[in-house]
């Protein structure tokens, strides 16, 4: 059964809110991955995502979509970055990210299956509506015990809102603007009014994304929501300073930083 569910009733208790960092599988290496994840966790993630590389990342700006190209460029393929996860054991949830492309060719059951043999609770599909084309994969995730995450974006319906909320689990991932993921795009202050909407229409938790690089957007976005999710800030930051001496120390003060702010 995921994890997810009993982390926000913990931070609920401790009037504290989650800090959701995003990574790229296999970016800056596959042999990384393991030790970046543990780090995450050390320095107070309370769930982490974990980015499968693919071709074509729709949703993704142009940080997250070098990185994933880099990683494709290294051979790293779904199973790989599966496997690590598994390698991590790590004590706090563990969300994949991704495209129903590399999903679909490694088989629904199959990387349900594997995914949570590795330790993954949750998945969030960025390019599958919660309409009837998603069903399939509803019941393989389901089946499995894997968390269906979708998203709701400012230009969302009403019945698209209502639909997100209906067919995930886990929490709803808001994205904080139209547009892709990138930190040099600033957090609107209208997110409030997204998160409301979603609020109105179900008691899932809510974490916000796109856009956020600083304890004080992590701040801002946790006055409303249930927690802020960082991920090209991040992706950015091991590409740069991972593989040097100080890469370790660097990740867990950043994230400790944006953890304080999670309140």
């Amino acid at each position: 059964m995921s994890r997810i569910p009993s982390v926000f009733a913990r931070l609920q208790s401790e009037e504290r809110k989650a800090l959701v960092p995003y990574v790229t599988g296999g970016d800056p290496s596959l042999g990384a991955l393991t030790d970046i994840l543990k780090t995450l966790q050390d320095a107070g993630a309370d769930i982490i995502e974990v980015g499968i590389p693919f071709s074509d990342p729709i949703a993704d700006g142009p940080t997250i979509q070098a990185s994933s190209q880099r990683a494709l460029d290294r051979g790293v393929r779904p199973p790989d970055v599966i496997e690590k996860v598994a390698e991590a054991g790590l004590e706090i949830p563990v969300v994949l990210m991704g495209y129903m492309n590399p999903i679909l060719a490694m088989g629904l059951d199959r990387f349900a299956a594997s995914a949570v043999a590795a330790g993954v609770d949750g998945v969030i599909v960025c390019d599958l509506t919660p309409d009837e084309e998603s069903e399939p994969w509803n019941r393989a995730a389901q089946a499995a015990g894997l968390d269906r995450i979708y998203l709701a974006a400012p230009t969302s319906t009403d019945d698209r809102i209502e639909a997100v909320c209906r067919a995930g689990t886990g929490f709803v991932y808001a994205v904080s603007r139209t547009g892709v993921t990138g930190s040099e795009n600033q957090v609107p202050p209208q997110v409030g009014e997204l998160v409301s909407r979603i609020r109105s229409r179900t008691e899932t938790p809510i974490c916000v994304g796109f856009g956020i690089s600083s304890p004080q957007h992590v701040s801002m976005v946790c006055q409303a929501a249930d927690g802020a999710v960082v991920g090209s800030f991040l992706v950015d930051l091991l590409a740069r300073t991972w593989d040097s001496p100080e890469g370790p120390a660097t990740l867990r003060q950043t994230v400790s930083a944006l953890k304080e702010a999670a309140r």
